[in-house]
């Protein structure tokens, strides 16, 4: 079983298999924006391959002179109102992602337009819950008839750029609910979403990568949600009320946000976190680490990358 296997791995085997490398990673090749899975030499050898994400949500993106098909923005998307055109688009998106070797598409962008001036309007796609909901649904579907996978991004009520790591969302739990996590919870549900980013803001004080209520309680307890979770690039963290900081990845792993992003070697991380500290000292179990490292694998495994990897190895 997947425990079975989690319990073989040691604690900074663990460690590495949460943390994802970034662009700076030699591991990371031209579309690629992130990497997670095996990113050392020993988690390879447990055949655990390295899977990819690349930037959305537009189509794929590249900064290094490589060209891709640019899709419409999300607002211009969810104007035609129409989830099964939608759907067949994304098919596309899909098959393009596995030409270039990709796992996952950043996106699609699915906060609500609350403010005309919030920097990510353009991909976002409208100041309706259901109708964002909807369209996110029918992009995730599109995508993962390919065998890729969209990530529904920014978890949640990001609704501005300036200070976005420090700007705290006080909202009431029905504004939420009915509003800024519905979008969410529509496409979890009726679009069988596997991969999730969290958004840099606090929500009523605990930064939204090691926000429990809204990762394990909400997410998955009650929408039944079994796929894994990924920070924002550099993502802060805090327990409630505290300073955010990208070092306290203990509150990412007990909120069960699953891969820190990013690093430049998961491996050599180890001294700019406190994940094996917070081990020995009692603050998160082995147990919390093994869940976040089994939702990350299962992820794996429904990849083209791990298709290719196992194939391989035959």
């Amino acid at each position: 079983s997947m425990r079975d296997f989690t319990s073989e791995l040691t604690y900074a085997e663990l460690a590495c298999l949460v943390r994802g490398e970034g662009f700076d990673s030699p591991k990371v090749d031209l579309f690629t924006t992130a990497i997670f899975g095996g990113v050392t030499d020993a988690l390879r050898r447990y055949g655990i391959p390295i899977t990819t994400n690349s930037d959305g949500p537009s189509g794929i993106r590249s900064d290094r002179g490589a060209h891709a098909t640019l899709l419409p923005n999300g607002t211009l998307l969810a104007s035609t109102f129409d989830d099964d055109a939608i759907e067949e688009l994304f098919v596309y998106e899909g098959v393009e992602l596995r030409l270039h070797g990709l796992d996952a598409l950043l996106g699609p962008g699915m906060n609500l337009h609350r403010h005309p001036l919030c920097g990510r309007n353009f991909e976002y796609f409208s100041e309706d819950p259901l109708l964002t909901g909807k369209i996110a649904a029918a992009e995730v579907r599109g995508i993962e008839k390919s065998g890729t996978h969209a990530t529904l991004k920014h978890f949640a009520a990001n609704g501005q750029e300036k200070n976005r790591f420090g700007c705290d969302a006080v909202v009431s739990e029905r504004a939420l609910r009915e509003l800024y996590l519905r979008g969410f919870e529509i496409a979890v549900r009726e679009g069988g979403a596997r991969a999730i980013m969290t958004s840099y803001n606090p929500i009523n004080g605990t930064q939204s990568a090691s926000n429990y209520d809204l990762t394990t309680v909400i997410l998955r307890d009650e929408w039944g949600y079994d796929g894994f979770v990924m920070t924002d690039w550099n993502a802060h963290m805090n327990s409630l009320g505290g300073v955010g900081t990208p070092n306290d990845r203990a509150r990412m792993i007990r909120a069960q946000n699953d891969v820190y992003m990013i690093v430049p070697d998961a491996e050599k991380a180890n001294d700019e976190d406190n994940i094996l500290s917070a081990i020995e000292d009692g603050t998160i179990t082995r147990g919390e680490l093994e869940r976040s490292a089994a939702n990350a694998l299962r992820y794996i495994m429904n990849t083209p990358s791990y298709d290719k990897f196992t194939q391989t190895e035959d």
